[in-house]
């Protein structure tokens, strides 16, 4: 069974239309009736929403009986770090990452600091549903303390990073929750870094806070005339970076975390690396030649850190930037990912061209068909019934996401997406023909099938 509330990176929706002050109150009181002796930790990020929300969720949280952990404005790896080491029961990030902003969200941490899997998604909504709150008898109400985790947070990531060399780095912090985290990180670690739109502003007025070769070129113009080395920018909650070269350019996603997962499979010696069913196949080139496996899972970091957690993986990634490095925390990092990535570049003495450059490149093409979100799984249904009068005999199929096709020449994708009313396709292969191809085939199928689910 699938949660109704969940998509791939907790509850997210319009702000006080959605995703109101009233559900995040009840999320807070079904946080507290499941984890009742145990304090819970909460934090958002700088959407002009996140204080109703935020004060709503430690209201739910007081009325169960729970003390609550505030950190204010903070990173949702912050929220996620601070959980696990204060072993609370549950954590809490008011944030719909790199949503416009009238979204926001609820992303909710297990006592181990990961995202909900989601048998206790399921469980979190059957008291929701259900209304089955504990209320806590008038002198045994919750309390809520104030607490800054960013000195102890950015002291845990220089404890388990490396030399990282001396090169210069700007950020593009998008007036993101890492205005408060990324300056001291970069600066605790010893790297000489400058930031650009770095003062909180949940309107976002320097655009939509996701990084994309599209969003990321006032980075590139700011390394390029400052004469940085290499640059990188952060999405709004924290968990997410891309990175830009020398000249300015962003540098290939799938080719970066491709390259980092064959060096840490080389430097561990082999292990498990855990990304979804949607990155490119040079992840699997470059871990299976450094002696590893590759393991797939569903889209979201939830389903990547279960695996990882189940398959005590070496390291686990998204292509979007979302990377998890186990020997800090199980929360997908933005600024780790990014310092991590720096220490690589001085061990292996390249420029992040250079290292992206490791990993082969093939052709891959994304495309997107707007899909109520009522009628995605009985299109997703109806696709996995239908794909071999588009696509003919395939080499093999996957389901653990949308329908996987695997072909002779490359693979394309279709999958609902799990935070927009969308069907999301994706098409790799060794020509760039056949992938234009693969995606034209896959929008031709979710087109007949969205008549017929309709």
């Amino acid at each position: 069974m699938k949660p109704k509330l969940f998509g791939s990176s907790g509850i997210r929706g319009l702000a006080n239309v959605e995703v109101t002050a009233e559900l995040a109150q009840r999320v807070g009181a079904a946080l507290a009736t499941l984890h009742v002796e145990k304090a819970a930790v909460v934090g958002r990020d700088t959407r002009l929403t996140g204080p109703m929300l935020e004060a709503a969720l430690l209201s739910g949280l007081a009325s169960g009986g729970v003390d609550s952990i505030d950190l204010g404005l903070a990173p949702t790896p912050v929220v996620a770090w601070m959980t696990a080491e204060a072993r609370a029961g549950s954590g809490v990030a008011v944030t719909a990452s790199h949503n416009p902003p009238e979204y926001n969200g609820l992303k909710v941490f297990n006592g181990r600091g990961m995202s909900l899997t989601n048998a206790e998604q399921l469980e979190l909504e059957d008291v929701l549903e259900r209304e089955a709150y504990r209320l806590a008898p008038w002198d045994e109400a919750g309390s809520s303390e104030e607490v800054d985790a960013s000195e102890p947070y950015v002291e845990a990531l220089a404890d388990c990073l490396g030399p990282l060399g001396d090169a210069r780095v700007g950020c593009d912090l998008f007036c993101g929750a890492t205005c408060v985290t990324a300056p001291p990180a970069f600066r605790e670690t010893g790297v000489e870094a400058e930031f650009i739109n770095g003062v909180p502003d949940g309107s976002f007025p320097a655009g939509s806070p996701e990084p994309t070769a599209d969003s990321l070129w006032r980075l590139g113009e700011y390394v390029r005339a400052r004469g940085l080395d290499l640059g990188f920018g952060f999405d709004g909650d924290g968990d997410r970076m891309m990175a830009v070269d020398a000249g300015g350019a962003t540098v290939s996603p799938d080719r970066v975390l491709a390259a980092y997962a064959g060096y840490v499979a080389e430097r561990e010696g082999g292990g498990v690396v855990v990304t979804h069913v949607g990155a490119s196949m040079s992840v699997d080139d470059m871990v299976r030649e450094a002696g590893g496996t590759v393991v797939r899972t569903p889209v979201g970091d939830a389903f990547v850190t279960e695996a990882m957690e189940r398959h005590r993986a070496v390291f686990g990634g998204e292509p979007v930037g979302a990377w998890v490095i186990p020997e800090a925390h199980m929360c997908p990092d933005g600024v780790l990912a990014a310092l991590k990535l720096m220490e690589a570049l001085e061990e292996t003495g390249l420029t992040i061209r250079e290292f992206a450059g490791r990993a082969p490149e093939y052709p891959l093409e994304h495309a997107k068909m707007e899909c109520p979100n009522a009628y995605k799984q009985r299109a997703i249904q109806l696709v996995t019934d239908g794909y071999r009068g588009v696509f003919g005999e395939v080499n093999s199929i996957s389901t653990v996401d949308g329908v996987r096709l695997e072909l002779d020449n490359g693979w394309v994708l279709m999958r609902p997406s799990g935070t927009e009313p969308l069907i999301r396709l994706t098409a790799e292969g060794r020509d760039a023909a056949e992938v234009r191809s693969l995606i034209e085939k896959g929008k031709s199928l979710v087109r007949q099938v969205l008549g017929g689910a309709n």
